[in-house]
């Protein structure tokens, strides 16, 4: 398990440290990773619209390939749908 933000190594490394994640965070501070995963999305706050990166989990198989994608879902019900679509794919 990865993760991919757009913030820097230092932001990173305490988030990690704060919520104790056992996975690796790759820093994507010029946005390269999330314009290829196609995650950068219009996004509007307080009536601005701007470019921001879509909460976004890719499930891939150990042959590389993309199983399944988990987006547009509230960030509090990310995980339990990340759960709910590995349970499933496991049990196929």
């Amino acid at each position: 398990m990865l993760g991919i933000s757009a913030d820097k190594p230092s932001a990173q490394k305490k988030f990690k440290d704060t919520n104790q994640l056992p996975f690796s965070l790759l820093a994507d501070p010029d946005k390269t990773a999330a314009k290829q995963f196609d995650v950068l999305k219009e996004k509007s706050m307080y009536g601005r619209k701007y470019l921001g990166i879509e909460r976004t989990t890719f499930i891939i198989s150990p042959q590389a390939k993309i199983t399944s994608i988990i987006s547009g879902i509230k960030s509090e019900e990310h995980a339990e749908a990340v759960l709910a679509q590995l349970t499933a794919t496991k049990s196929k």
